[in-house]
Order: C-alpha cells, then sequence, then structure tokens
C-alpha cells in the first residue's frame, strides 16, 4: 500500500491530510452504490480496521483547483427515479436512510474505479482509520486484502491472535462467523471480524484449495513494535522487520550500538509477513545496506520518474546479507528488497513476493469524509514493476504446513547455510 508517507510518528511520517474543495453530492451515486457495492474496493487492512502500514504520499491538495468537466451520466434522472420507487415500494421504506445511501452510493462510485487500493471513507471509517494508523488497535492481528473478490490473508502480525492460531498468507476467508464472504466489500469482512477484546470470531479458512477448515481467534489489543533481532551461531545476525513503523529508525539505531558490524559474519533480514509501513522508515532500512544510491523509483500518471535516495552512512554495506521473503512481503518490504536484490547487495530466499506496488494519497473531504486514492506506482532501481507481479526470490524454498506445525523454518535454514 508503497505510499509515499510511512512513519506512524509525526515527526517521521509525510502524510498530509489535506482538504478538498466540497464534493458534488451526486444524488445519481445512489444508484452506483447499490449496483456496484459488491466490487472490491479495499486495500489491504489490518483486521482491526486500516492498514497501518499504507504507503502516503503527501501531495498538493486537490480538487482545490481548476474543476473538470462533469460528465452528463451524473446530471440525469436516474437517480431521483430510483428513490422514488424504493419510497413508494420498498418494504421497510420508512427505515431507509438517506444520508447513509449517500455514504455508499459514494463508496460504490469510487469503487467502480475497480482499484481495491483506492476508497473513500465515510465520517466513522475516517475517524477509525486515523486512529488506528497510530499502531495500536484491537482485533486479530492480521492484514487482509482482496483477491479475485475473496478476503485473503496478506500476513499476520508477530505474536498476534492470528499468527498463535496458525493464520498464514494466502489463506482465504470463506466466512465470518458463518456469513459468506465472496462478494463481500472488504470494509464489511473487516466489521464483521472486529469485535471487542477478549470476544471470539470464527473464521473458514480454505488453504491452496484443500478442504475448508475453521479457526477460532480470541480478538486483543494489537500492539506493533517493527524489529527484533538476535544473534545466531557463528556470529551471524537475524534481524526481523516485521512492519515500516515510526519506531524502526529508533530500534536498528538501538540495535547497531549493542553489536559490533564489522565481526560480523552475516545478517539475515526477515522480511517475511512484512505488509510495508511508512516510506521513510523503508528508506531509512535501506540506507544500512545503500550508499547514496536510488532505492525506489516513483512513476505517476503523467509517467513522470520521481527518484528516492538512500541517506547517511551506509554501515552494513560491507556485511554479507541475505534477504528472506514469502507471500506476505508487501509494498514498502517489497522496496527494500527488490533495491537490495537490483544492487546485487543481498540474495532473496523464500517465495515470491505479495506485488504491491501503488502509491496513495489521503485527503480530508468534507463533513469528516476521506478518499484515499492511487495516484502513482513504485518500481525498483533497475525499473522492475512490483504492483501485481511481485519479486521472485533468488533461491525459492517452500515452508509447507508441515514445516509450520512442526515448528521448522527451512527457508532460515537455507540462507544460514549460504554464509558457510
Amino acid at each position: 500500500m508503497f505510499q509515499r508517507s510511512y512513519s506512524l510518528g509525526d515527526k517521521a511520517t509525510r502524510l498530509r491530510q489535506t482538504s478538498a474543495r466540497q464534493v458534488h453530492k451526486f444524488w445519481l451515486l445512489i444508484a452506483i452504490g447499490i449496483t456496484v457495492a459488491v466490487i472490491s474496493f479495499s486495500i489491504g487492512f489490518f483486521v482491526s480496521r486500516a492498514s497501518v502500514f499504507v504507503e502516503f504520499l503527501p501531495t498538493t491538495v486537490i480538487g482545490t483547483g481548476q474543476q473538470t468537466d462533469f460528465p452528463k451520466i451524473f446530471e440525469d434522472n436516474l437517480t431521483k427515479q430510483l428513490w422514488q420507487i424504493i419510497k413508494q415500494g420498498y418494504l421497510r421504506a420508512d427505515s431507509a436512510d438517506p444520508q447513509k445511501m449517500y455514504y455508499g452510493a459514494l463508496m460504490g462510485f469510487v469503487a467502480g474505479l475497480g482499484d481495491p487500493y483506492t476508497m473513500f471513507f465515510d465520517p466513522d471509517m475516517t475517524k477509525e482509520f486515523e486512529i488506528e494508523i497510530k499502531g495500536t488497535f484491537t482485533g486479530i492481528g492480521a492484514e487482509v486484502g482482496l483477491r479475485d473478490g475473496q478476503v485473503t490473508v496478506i500476513a499476520p502480525l508477530p505474536a498476534s491472535p492470528a499468527e498463535k492460531v496458525g493464520l498464514k498468507p494466502g489463506d482465504k476467508i470463506f466466512s465470518i462467523d458463518g456469513k459468506e464472504t465472496l462478494g463481500m466489500s472488504l470494509d464489511e469482512a473487516i466489521k464483521l471480524i472486529r469485535g471487542k477484546k477478549g470476544t471470539i470470531v470464527k473464521l473458514l479458512i480454505i488453504r491452496d484449495t484443500k478442504t475448508p477448515f475453521e479457526i477460532s481467534i480470541v480478538r486483543d489489543d494489537i500492539k506493533i513494535k517493527s524489529t527484533n533481532w538476535k544473534m545466531l551461531d557463528n556470529n551471524i545476525l537475524y534481524l526481523a522487520i516485521h512492519n515500516f513503523n515510526g519506531d524502526t529508525r529508533n530500534l536498528l539505531d538501538e540495535m547497531l550500538k549493542k553489536i559490533d558490524a564489522a565481526t560480523l559474519k552475516g545478517i539475515v533480514l526477515d522480511l517475511r509477513n512484512n505488509p510495508g509501513g511508512l516510506l521513510d522508515a523503508s528508506i531509512d532500512v535501506a540506507s544500512l545496506w545503500i550508499d547514496n544510491k536510488v532505492v525506489v523509483q516513483e512513476k505517476a500518471a503523467d509517467q513522470k520518474i520521481i527518484n528516492y535516495e538512500t541517506k547517511g552512512k551506509a554501515k552494513l554495506q560491507n556485511v554479507k546479507t541475505i534477504v528472506l521473503v514469502n507471500g506476505g512481503t508487501a509494498s514498502g518490504a517489497e522496496i527494500l528488497a527488490g533495491a537490495l536484490q537490483d544492487y546485487k547487495i543481498a540474495k532473496l530466499v523464500g517465495e515470491k513476493t505479495f506485488g504491491k506496488g501503488s502509491v496513495q494519497t489521503f485527503l480530508k473531504l468534507e463533513n469528516g469524509t476521506a478518499l484515499k486514492m492511487t495516484i502513482a506506482e513504485w518500481l525498483t532501481p533497475n525499473g522492475q514493476q512490483i504492483d501485481k507481479i511481485g519479486i521472485e526470490p533468488d533461491n525459492k524454498v517452500v515452508l509447507t504446513d508441515e514445516d509450520f506445525k512442526n515448528n521448522k523454518d527451512p527457508q532460515l535454514e537455507a540462507a544460514i547455510k549460504l554464509f558457510k
């Protein structure tokens, strides 16, 4: 979700909540919302609510300059006709809420773009999103998205309820507490999965086209610490980055004070199940290995390219590094992995990454609403597209269900062997 802003802290983030001129109240949108509501329209979200690690790009205010042409199709009488028909013949017409229908129509209107990362937020959704990008929320601790219209797990968070019960990247959520999810919007699915701390949600999971099975997960408070590290045998540093958060740089600085980089035999950089985060934080991490070079390219709708370079001293550039990736490695994590691979600084071990390389901006609108909108895409330093494609590892190693059950990690074992 890499968008140009990634730090959850006020100082590091580039997220700018801009305002836009009053949006035309397209009554036609009510009709659109009714017919398009089932279209997938949301980004990967932590099943608490918002994807904390969506990358946001600060932009100039959109919508406040010269007005674009207003398509005539939005000015016809169809919406008024539908409203009259509903009021006159709908079984529960007295309970029809015009405001709720209006916001639903706006969601459907944006959904008509067919972009799962662009969506309209009503006031409640906007408030929740702004609260939860701060890094603490209640849920099961997994990022989910829509793939082929099906709610799918992108990555469980480390030590989260989702990870503890064995939820894995790529798991398809067929039903939530008995309600089928096929054709369901991601936002609706998230609302069903969320709940009060201590309550249970039951998910029917399909994994690798095998027989569906049910998982019961106890909801809990989710607190995110972006990194952890430890020393392995033979003076190999194992560094896991779970997301690119406001605390990432500080945690890595603390780590560097406690180790002697010059004596390290190697580093295993674990980016598995890392759904992304703040661009600034990702560039900070890349700067430890890449010395004053482009780490990512941003390509906008006008085809212009903006290059983002690393900064500071590359303190780990002379340490042999192996990067672990899998289907849960997304967005900012793919940018880091792709840059290290392009410059041949590190080999990638594991499985193909998720393929999320688009850039979103977050625009505040009237009445507490907001629009999250795709405005560009990310490319690796060599110009490799990430979005919808992903990055292939240099050494493919699969971690099977059996490995997981037996607490085995053949991907980590393969990485360690490369230091011998």
